[in-house]
Protein backbone atom coordinates (compact mmCIF):
# COMPACT_ATOMS: atom_id res chain seq x y z
CA UNK A 1 0.00 0.00 0.00
CA UNK A 2 1.27 2.95 -0.88
CA UNK A 3 0.35 7.16 -0.23
CA UNK A 4 -1.15 8.53 -2.95
CA UNK A 5 -0.77 12.27 -1.55
CA UNK A 6 3.03 11.56 -0.58
CA UNK A 7 5.58 12.05 -3.62
CA UNK A 8 8.78 12.28 -1.31
CA UNK A 9 8.01 8.90 0.28
CA UNK A 10 7.35 7.04 -3.46
CA UNK A 11 11.16 8.06 -3.59
CA UNK A 12 12.01 5.35 -0.54
CA UNK A 13 9.04 3.49 -1.40
CA UNK A 14 10.62 2.78 -4.71
CA UNK A 15 14.02 1.87 -3.47
CA UNK A 16 12.73 -0.70 -1.11
CA UNK A 17 10.41 -2.19 -3.39
CA UNK A 18 13.25 -2.73 -6.18
CA UNK A 19 15.23 -4.73 -3.52
CA UNK A 20 12.63 -6.92 -2.45
CA UNK A 21 11.96 -7.37 -5.87
CA UNK A 22 15.35 -8.33 -6.77
CA UNK A 23 15.29 -11.06 -4.05
CA UNK A 24 15.95 -14.40 -5.05
CA UNK A 25 13.36 -15.63 -2.84
CA UNK A 26 10.38 -13.73 -4.30
CA UNK A 27 11.47 -14.27 -7.59
CA UNK A 28 7.81 -15.32 -9.84
CA UNK A 29 5.72 -13.55 -6.60
CA UNK A 30 3.21 -11.67 -7.34
CA UNK A 31 3.13 -8.05 -6.40
CA UNK A 32 -0.28 -6.06 -6.20
CA UNK A 33 -0.12 -2.33 -4.88
CA UNK A 34 -2.75 0.00 -3.43
CA UNK A 35 -2.48 3.45 -4.21
CA UNK A 36 -4.64 4.61 -1.20
CA UNK A 37 -5.90 8.12 0.14
CA UNK A 38 -7.58 8.72 -3.39
CA UNK A 39 -10.09 10.37 -1.69
CA UNK A 40 -7.69 12.94 -0.77
CA UNK A 41 -7.18 16.32 -3.06
CA UNK A 42 -4.24 16.20 -5.02
CA UNK A 43 -3.84 12.28 -4.90
CA UNK A 44 -1.46 10.79 -7.64
CA UNK A 45 -3.21 8.43 -9.85
CA UNK A 46 -2.20 4.85 -10.02
CA UNK A 47 -0.50 5.42 -13.48
CA UNK A 48 1.96 7.91 -11.97
CA UNK A 49 2.09 6.07 -9.43
CA UNK A 50 3.06 3.24 -11.82
CA UNK A 51 5.29 5.55 -13.73
CA UNK A 52 7.17 6.91 -10.45
CA UNK A 53 8.23 3.23 -9.25
CA UNK A 54 9.36 1.97 -12.80
CA UNK A 55 7.10 -0.71 -12.31
CA UNK A 56 7.28 -1.36 -16.36
CA UNK A 57 10.50 -0.55 -16.93
CA UNK A 58 12.49 -2.84 -14.12
CA UNK A 59 13.78 -5.67 -14.99
CA UNK A 60 11.69 -8.98 -14.38
CA UNK A 61 8.38 -6.96 -14.41
CA UNK A 62 7.43 -8.76 -17.69
CA UNK A 63 7.56 -12.32 -16.06
CA UNK A 64 5.58 -11.18 -13.02
CA UNK A 65 1.92 -10.79 -12.06
CA UNK A 66 1.42 -7.31 -10.71
CA UNK A 67 -1.55 -5.08 -10.62
CA UNK A 68 -1.96 -1.26 -8.92
CA UNK A 69 -5.22 0.04 -8.20
CA UNK A 70 -6.78 3.07 -6.56
CA UNK A 71 -8.38 2.65 -2.80
CA UNK A 72 -9.22 4.72 0.15
CA UNK A 73 -8.97 2.91 3.39
CA UNK A 74 -11.42 5.69 4.72
CA UNK A 75 -14.50 5.10 2.56
CA UNK A 76 -13.14 1.50 1.39
CA UNK A 77 -13.22 2.30 -2.38
CA UNK A 78 -11.10 -0.27 -4.11
CA UNK A 79 -10.64 -2.33 -1.41
CA UNK A 80 -12.73 -5.21 -2.15
CA UNK A 81 -11.80 -4.73 -6.00
CA UNK A 82 -8.19 -5.28 -4.49
CA UNK A 83 -8.80 -8.36 -2.47
CA UNK A 84 -10.52 -9.81 -5.54
CA UNK A 85 -8.00 -9.21 -7.84
CA UNK A 86 -5.65 -10.88 -5.55
CA UNK A 87 -7.73 -13.81 -4.80
CA UNK A 88 -8.33 -14.15 -8.55
CA UNK A 89 -4.26 -14.20 -9.11
CA UNK A 90 -3.88 -16.86 -6.71
CA UNK A 91 -6.85 -19.50 -7.76
CA UNK A 92 -5.29 -18.94 -11.08
CA UNK A 93 -1.52 -19.86 -10.23
CA UNK A 94 -3.37 -22.55 -7.73
CA UNK A 95 -4.47 -24.31 -10.73
CA UNK A 96 -1.16 -23.77 -12.78
CA UNK A 97 0.25 -26.54 -10.10
CA UNK A 98 -2.16 -29.46 -10.76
Amino acid sequence: MVDSGDKLRLQDCKRELMQLLNQEKLAGATLFIFCNKQDVAGAMSPKEIKEMLGLELQEGMQNRNWGIMPCSAITGEGLLDGMNWMVNDIKSRIYMMD
